[in-house]
């Protein structure tokens, strides 16, 4: 199945660019992918003057000859050449706002991008990208190997617009023959006490409604046998918690969704979704977005 015909990758002429482009070619066939930009966005390619001052002689890297770097690397990593590839370089004092502009431009399905473990950088871009992208967004993980998942967690809420990135899920776990693993947080009232039960106890109810909630929730799917996990909200980061259930079990990847709106609201995820994204360094996440949704408003922004 074609997900994500035209893909874009984003580059930052580090170590990392040889995981992302040796990552994205191992996903090439599943995710569908025909096409593939690589974009690599400086703030400034000039060299400073102090620094022509003292070394006359350096010659500042062009547009081109950063590209040809780019080429020749695809090259020497063996990207599949039946993949249509195109390299380019842009320079804007806004990083985040140029890679936006340029996924809008190329009206890609899917953007890829690093999560730095040990590499330098602070992966602003990539966190940015995330929140704000017009479209899904797959980040790859520094050190984790090249597999297909095998388990999938996918935090679900029961509302309806969850019922179109649950599909999503579904459909790509049948088709690496992985496990989808849903995960529901829930949260014991502040006032239980007044009822007469204790804590431990209205843990249990709170589970035993989410159970019910999310039968009613999955018997529009096309596996209404599965159950949810469900765990209760401690307090702390609820991205940190996700992330932990999800090393706990040994998952592969994290599938988030968008809020769904077509407002400007649209392009910031839910806030639970968006922790995740800053906790988890360790495994995969797919960001899946309708693609169209958050375009009345970018169309609004590149007027401006």
């Amino acid at each position: 199945m074609k997900y994500f015909p035209k893909a874009m990758v984003g580059l930052d002429l580090t170590e990392m660019d040889d995981i992302l482009i040796k990552k994205t070619a191992a996903y090439v066939q599943f995710l569908g992918i025909e096409k593939c930009y690589f974009l690599h966005v400086s703030k400034n390619l000039e060299i400073p003057q102090e620094i022509l001052e003292q070394y006359p002689n350096l010659i500042a890297p062009s547009d081109e000859s950063i590209e040809s770097i780019l080429q020749n690397k695809l090259a020497e990593l063996d990207f599949p050449k039946e993949v249509e590839v195109e390299v380019f370089v842009e320079e804007g004092s806004h990083p985040l706002d140029t890679f936006l502009r340029w996924a809008k431009l190329k009206d890609v399905d899917l953007i890829i991008m690093g999560r730095k473990e040990e590499l330098e950088g602070s992966g602003v871009l990539a966190d940015g990208v995330a929140k704000k992208a017009p479209c899904s967004i797959l980040l790859f993980q520094e050190r984790r190997p090249v597999i297909f998942p095998k388990k999938i967690v996918i935090p679900t809420d029961f509302s309806g617009h969850n019922h179109m990135i649950y599909d999503f899920g579904e459909r790509i776990a049948d088709q690496v023959g992985a496990k989808l693993i849903p995960l529901h947080m829930t949260k014991v009232p502040h006032g239980y006490s007044k009822t007469g039960k204790s804590y431990e106890e209205f843990v249990e109810i709170m589970k035993e409604n989410a159970h019910t909630a999310f039968k009613k929730f999955v018997s529009k799917h096309h596996h209404p046998e599965l159950d949810c996990e469900v765990i209760v909200d401690d307090e702390r980061n609820p991205g940190v918690q996700i992330t932990e259930f999800a090393q706990k079990i040994d998952a592969d990847m994290i599938i988030l969704g968008s809020r769904g709106r077509t407002s400007s609201a649209a392009i910031i995820l839910g806030s639970t979704a968006e922790k995740v994204i800053h906790s988890n360094k360790a495994l995969p996440m797919l960001i899946f977005k309708k693609k169209g949704e958050t375009m009345d408003f970018f169309d609004a922004l590149f007027r401006i």
